[in-house]
């Protein structure tokens, strides 16, 4: 297991995924941790105390709701215990890495895992290619076909053209559909955002009337 390749290809899944939240990413990546402290074993057993604590979750239901999430989503396998002196058993799916592709067996004093400069230098990429859009009149196709504003369609093709197809300025968009959902959604977030923020003025009354006036 490629400990880089499973870390960018869990982010990039991360990006592309409008279900996830905060909460998910931290517990996802506490548990990343814990996996990483145990060598990559297919199984490893968690405390709950410890990994709200590693997460910075601080509400059992919200922890609770995270796991069947990311269970439910396929980013992890969890199994709960009801035995108070066994932790649950965890299994992290591995992406975008093959069985060939092994981690160096070199450790540091404190038992980090490191990565062989050798295999990394040597390494050829194993990414597919980025999915982009030919040109704008495909985004605007592929808006028409989900009933999204052919605005939106524009504007989501000049904004991620000028920043090079990638989120927040730093990494690839692998398939620019999803980027697509992402970006309605919160287009549609904002507008009721703004409507409501409309209903809430029109029903504030700032104007003092003077009721001596004649009618």
């Amino acid at each position: 297991m490629n400990y880089i390749k499973q870390l960018n290809a869990a982010f990039q899944l991360i990006v592309d995924d409008s279900r996830l939240n905060p909460t998910h990413v931290s517990l996802y990546m506490a548990l990343f941790q814990l996996w990483n402290i145990t060598r990559f074993s297919k199984v490893f057993y968690i405390n709950r105390q410890e990994v709200m604590q590693l997460s910075k979750i601080g509400s059992k239901s919200t922890y609770h709701r995270c796991l069947t999430d990311l269970t439910n989503w396929k980013y992890i396998e969890y199994l709960p215990s009801h035995n108070m002196y066994k932790g649950s058993e965890v299994r992290m799916p591995i992406f975008g890495t093959s069985s060939e592709q092994a981690l160096a067996n070199h450790e540091t004093s404190n038992g980090q895992v490191l990565v062989s400069n050798t295999n990394s230098t040597k390494q050829k990429e194993n990414n597919s290619k980025p999915k982009l859009p030919k040109n704008e009149n495909e985004v605007i196709d592929f808006f028409k076909s989900k009933d999204w504003p052919v605005l939106e369609a524009k504007k989501f093709y000049n904004h991620y053209t000028a920043i090079g197809w990638k989120i927040g300025g730093k990494i690839k968009i692998v398939n620019w559909t999803g980027s697509a959902a992402n970006w309605v959604l919160k287009a549609s977030k904002i507008e009721n955002e703004k409507e409501q923020s409309h209903f809430k003025d029109n029903l504030r009354t700032t104007k003092i009337k003077d009721y001596g006036e004649p009618l």
